[in-house]
């Protein structure tokens, strides 16, 4: 299966595929008597109703139930984008400088807390999303900090010698992300012989914001990292605990932030607009000074925090401008069967990679992903199977003229897809001084042939079992043909002595291939097998262990992936030779997967959450 709708796998799909009719019984037939039991054990009892059906001259084809395009190109292209002007420049350039005036100062002052500060410092900007301004002083500012880091965490100033619990959660969770080396074990001098990281509780609002500062360390854990387990544990059940008792608006409305989003669903546009509401809501925060320095408050922060926001918003709009001129004038407005999401793509490639000169791989992984959705809705619902075979044939061609012979909506398609693959292409040779091309062919070939795998099981009526389902399925799920384009386009060179390193056949690819299958099928098992596409994780699973229920298969595969996000987060944060930026921007794609994931599928449904998601990080600014 493609990409995103991250669905179960084709062959149950291409089943109910409209063949013409002597065909279809042809294809029925051959499936042996084993395969059609099983195929009955696993069948939904609902009945089949988000498919609608279209009658042609001798054919009959399946179309999804989807929504259209939620974003119109008219409004779009209106959109006015009025933080672009010089004054806003200006005024932005002017407090760039007075915040890193504040950098200097808490790094220089000396006090009970001042290593807290620091961090701190760190901390606030990193949340507001204004961290790319300061990326040398919060370098100077973590070096100095982490000098005073020992085996059991860190006082809170720099002339204290007992670790402190807030300062030694902030600092692992900070120091761990920027790749310094730091234990897990730092967390065990806090817990007690009870197994909790508190002695006793005052539930004031100092030992909330530790125990808030616990949890978010507790979610950047790798395997086997017990006391991390036992971190997120203690302090999710004190946070709920705490939420009921507490009447600190801004205080409850920062947990209830981090409790739902936690980190591997928190992207940093969504993270950046949640803390300047809560901080343009907290005046204790906000107009706090730098002791000897009034003139240097967090004021100044959250008013950078706004006008850079906005700024980038005009940013994105202008891109999503470009992007939706490219799908209309591409054709691919015109195949009413599909789904139209090239703006939620935008959205999960924008969310998480934000600096303005990675234009091209915002742009390049939204086509992208666009386009191989196009891809999953041809192979699993529209096309019939002589179709996807001529269609798989032309496109190993890499031949626009290979398109003779094709229905129409296939052509659209295929030279879309085309020009894309080639576009990202051009964009690569920029960057990396060489032609990408046969490499790229290679993987989107792979990505082909996995679909044809999963139409192959459907003739034969096999019903794999989950190893060899995920074998085919972290291919099928597209997550490498659409990130790897990309990232060979951002400005870091990947040499092909490197590139394995975070391409094929690495840890890092299989793992970020293999959350987006598990994740997607948890949470688009139920509205595919209303649709009868039978096969997913769940139903494997369910063949693999007879008699196991789907709440067990569920509950199963939501632990797999999270032992599975663990695993990535340590090949995302080990010390190796490949370019931080290159993991960072993959490493983007795979959060907002799980956001988008997070409820339902995001992008087949992308009417409720996720369109929320849009307006708040990209059409609505700040008031200024």
């Amino acid at each position: 299966m493609a990409l995103l709708s991250v669905s179960p796998l084709v062959f149950p799909k291409l089943l109910r595929k409209p063949y013409a009719s002597d065909q279809s019984s042809m294809v029925l037939n051959s499936c042996s008597k084993d395969a059609v039991q099983r195929k009955k054990a696993l069948r939904p009892t609902k009945s089949i109703n988000a498919i609608l059906i279209t009658h042609q001259p001798g054919l009959t084809r399946r179309i999804g139930n989807h929504h259209p395009n939620l974003w119109d190109d008219g409004f779009l292209q209106s959109l006015e984008m009025p933080y672009e002007g010089p004054p806003y420049v200006e005024r932005s350039k002017a407090l760039v400088r007075e915040v890193k005036e504040m950098f200097n100062a808490v790094l220089t002052k000396q006090s009970g807390d001042d290593l807290f500060q620091c961090l701190s410092m760190v901390d606030n900007v990193e949340r507001l999303g204004i961290e790319r301004h300061f990326q040398e002083e919060i370098k100077l500012t973590l070096d100095h900090v982490y000098r005073y880091w020992n085996k059991k965490g860190i006082a809170a100033g720099r002339n204290s010698s007992i670790s402190d619990l807030n300062t030694t959660v902030l600092g692992f969770r900070i120091f761990r992300l920027h790749r310094y080396n730091v234990s897990s074990d730092a967390l065990e001098s806090f817990k007690g012989k009870d197994g909790k990281f508190l002695k006793s509780s005052t539930q004031s609002k100092e030992e909330i914001q530790s125990i808030i500062n616990l949890f978010r360390a507790s979610l950047i854990a790798f395997p086997n990292e017990k006391v991390m387990d036992e971190a997120k544990s203690f302090s999710t059940k004190y946070l709920k605990q705490a939420l009921q008792n507490i009447d600190d608006s801004n205080l409850s409305r920062e947990i209830e932030f981090n409790l739902e989003y936690g980190w591997h669903t928190n992207v940093p546009r969504l993270e950046a607009r949640h803390y300047i509401e809560i901080y343009g809501e907290d005046s204790s925060w906000a107009e706090k000074t730098i002791k000897g320095m009034p003139h240097l408050s967090n004021t100044k922060v959250l008013e950078l925090a706004k006008l850079d926001f906005n700024m980038m918003q005009c940013m994105q709009q202008r891109e999503l401008q470009i992007l939706s001129r490219w799908w209309v004038e591409s054709g691919l407005s015109k195949l009413e069967f599909a789904r139209h999401r090239h703006v939620e793509y935008y959205f999960w490639a924008a969310g998480g990679v934000i600096e303005p000169k990675y234009f091209a791989f915002r742009i390049g992984f939204a086509k992208l992903s666009a386009l191989i959705t196009y891809l999953d809705d041809i192979y699993d619902t529209y096309g019939t199977y002589e179709e996807l075979q001529l269609f798989t044939e032309a496109i190993k061609k890499w031949d626009p003229l290979a398109t003779e012979g094709l229905p129409e909506y296939m052509k659209i398609a295929y030279i879309a897809f085309y020009d894309g693959v080639k576009d990202m292409v051009k964009e690569a040779q920029i960057t990396q001084g060489r032609d990408t091309f046969d490499y790229v062919k290679n993987a989107w070939e792979v990505y082909i042939d996995s679909y044809m795998q999963e139409a192959k099981w459907l003739v034969e009526g096999y019903i794999p079992t989950l190893e060899e389902y995920l074998e085919n399925g972290k291919v099928s799920s597209g997550s490498r043909v659409v990130t790897l384009q990309p990232v060979l386009a951002i400005d870091a060179i990947l040499p092909e002595n490197i590139l394995p390193e975070i391409d094929y056949p690495s840890k890092f690819d299989e793992l970020l291939c293999l959350t987006l299958r598990v994740k997607g099928d948890t949470r688009t098992f139920e509205v595919e097998a209303d649709r009868g596409e039978i096969v997913s994780c769940i139903t494997c699973y369910m063949r693999d262990h007879p008699g196991s229920t789907k709440e067990e298969a569920i509950n199963h595969l939501t632990a797999l992936c999270d032992e599975l996000l663990k695993e990535l987060n340590w090949e995302y944060l080990k010390p190796d030779n490949v370019p931080p930026i290159s993991k960072d921007c993959a490493y983007a794609v795979s959060r907002g997967l799980q956001l988008l994931y997070k409820e339902r599928d995001g992008f087949s449904v992308a009417s409720k959450d996720t369109k929320n998601h849009i307006i708040k990080t990209m059409i609505e600014p700040f008031p200024i």
